[in-house]
């Protein structure tokens, strides 16, 4: 049973966490699609180079690795699940950015480093961005708001703003350095599964404020981190 006696609405907006048995959803349903399917796979196809395969391979193998031990044992392994999962967003942000190099380097054709070094930098303003959002949206109450129906949005003109901004600068590159539609096209959805996985880099920070109010952790979820023959439901 939940005891949520003297925990303040901002802390227990942000415990509303998932199942273990979702953890182990989330897990099979993100790599197999967002990573292996949509990720290493335009990395494995034409034309392959080596310059980006090993960037690639080295971070997604060390993920795959480390996955099997959240699909054998979610109960046990719950917290430390959110810095992983964290880290998986962060790692699929990035190969998302080396599909996109190689489509431009490779594919097209640019030579010049400039497109290179840009890119690099839009990705690092997105994994800040989603995690200084985050930290916003936790401390200003809004997480609570938005959980008990108090406050209506759409995401926030902020999200949309930075998404939009991100996608849009990816288009452009794109759109200077080549004439192909279908390039074009292939890199602008790129750039739209980029944000969704920039923003599950927000993990690492909840994993954090678990490590920090652990405590709390445990009267509100009183099973939390035990292995599954331990725990009653």
């Amino acid at each position: 049973m939940k005891n949520h006696n003297g925990i303040d609405e901002i802390t227990l907006s942000y415990l509303n966490l998932q199942t273990p048995q979702e953890h182990r959803g989330n897990i099979f349903i993100f790599f197999l699609v967002f990573l292996d399917i949509i990720g290493l796979l335009p990395i494995l196809g034409e034309s392959f180079s080596a310059l980006f395969f090993w960037p690639a391979i080295i971070p997604i193998g060390l993920l795959h690795i480390a996955a099997i031990v959240y699909m054998i044992a979610p109960y046990k392994f719950e917290h430390s699940y959110y810095l992983f999962f964290g880290v998986y967003g962060v790692v699929n942000t990035f190969i998302y950015f080396l599909v996109i190099q190689k489509l431009l380097y490779i594919n097209i054709g640019i030579e010049s480093q400039i497109v290179f070094i840009l890119g690099a930098i839009l990705l690092i303003l997105l994994l800040v961005f989603f995690q200084w959002f985050n930290i916003k949206m936790l401390y200003s109450g809004t997480y609570a708001k938005l959980q008990q129906n108090k406050k209506k949005i759409s995401v926030s003109p902020i999200i949309t703003a930075t998404a939009f901004g991100y996608i849009i600068a990816q288009f452009i590159m794109s759109a200077l350095a080549s004439g192909s539609i279908k390039l074009m096209v292939i890199i602008t959805l790129i750039s739209i599964l980029s944000v969704v996985t920039a923003f599950f880099s927000i993990y690492i920070h909840r994993y954090f404020f678990i490590r920090k109010n652990y405590e709390i952790v445990k009267r509100t979820y009183p099973e939390f981190g035990l292995p599954k023959n331990l725990r009653r439901n």
